[in-house]
């Protein structure tokens, strides 16, 4: 019985193990996938202008997108989109003009950081990038870079990040969400998150209780199996009976010769 209540205690911290051990490949799994090149590629345009930050104030003034204008984003050598607080993290716009026979102007790219349960609630404004001399012309593709940086105070978790490139169409303003999606927010410099070192921390005391216990079964299976079984040893009791039948003949006479000549 106590054999087999050991057998599913261990099978119960393997199970533990293995949820812990999934957990951590998940995450590494993350940290690894920055790495990865992207898939998507647009074609580069040549001097695209860039003036700065904060160039232009645009407001909290929204326009539509124009019809036949594609975008994409790409995170180069980030496909996990992870990004450290505090330190500048690079995305490539890709937009493709279909809109007609003439050119499109590129003014600016915006992007804020929210809540993923409520896009409502802003956590942080990033910084605007302007352009002065960035165009697509008809039927063409083009790749603008858009670089920013997190709050380095932001706590390490998931949010939504959405990404807004503002152009212009015969002189007519449009703007075109060309991301809308989340983000890992880590702190910098370090390879594991605060839950990750957690999770080690609390495999490793797992192995510890769990080596600390098996030691302590071992030690008492081997306590059992060396304990010798006690033997009751009777003392010898003379059958009054058996006396009776055995008197006077020649046995006790040769038992009375003997203890006389002992004496």
């Amino acid at each position: 019985m106590t054999m087999v209540m050991a057998l599913k205690n261990v099978r119960v911290f393997f199970l533990a193990l293995l949820f812990l051990s999934s957990s951590l490949l998940q995450v590494a799994r993350c940290q690894v996938g920055s790495d990865v090149e992207p898939t998507e590629a647009v074609e580069e345009v040549g001097d695209l202008g860039i003036v700065g930050e904060d160039a232009q104030d645009f407001g909290d003034e929204n326009f539509s997108p124009a019809p036949g204008v594609n975008t994409v984003c790409v995170f180069p050598k980030n496909s996990a989109r992870v990004v450290p607080a505090g330190e500048e993290t690079e995305l490539l716009v890709g937009m493709k003009n279909d809109a007609g026979d003439s050119t499109l102007n590129v003014i600016a790219i915006k992007a804020s950081i929210h809540l993923p349960f409520d896009h409502q609630l802003l956590v942080q404004n990033l910084t605007a990038q302007a352009f002065n001399n960035a165009s697509v012309p008809a039927s063409a593709q083009a790749t603008f870079p858009y670089i920013f940086a997190v709050s380095k105070f932001l706590q390490p978790g998931t949010f939504d990040l959405v990404g807004t490139i503002i152009y212009e169409i015969d002189q007519n303003p449009y703007q075109s969400t060309f991301y809308n999606g989340t983000i890992e927010v880590v702190e910098a410099g370090n390879f594991l998150s605060i839950e990750s070192v957690f999770l080690v921390t609390l495999a490793i005391s797992l192995l510890v209780l769990l080596g600390t216990w098996i030691r302590g079964q071992i030690k008492n299976l081997s306590k059992k199996t060396k304990r010798a079984p006690k033997v009751e040893v009777g003392t010898k009791t003379t059958d009054a009976s058996m006396d009776e039948w055995l008197q006077g003949t020649a046995y006790t006479q040769s038992l009375s010769s003997k203890s006389k000549k002992k004496k």
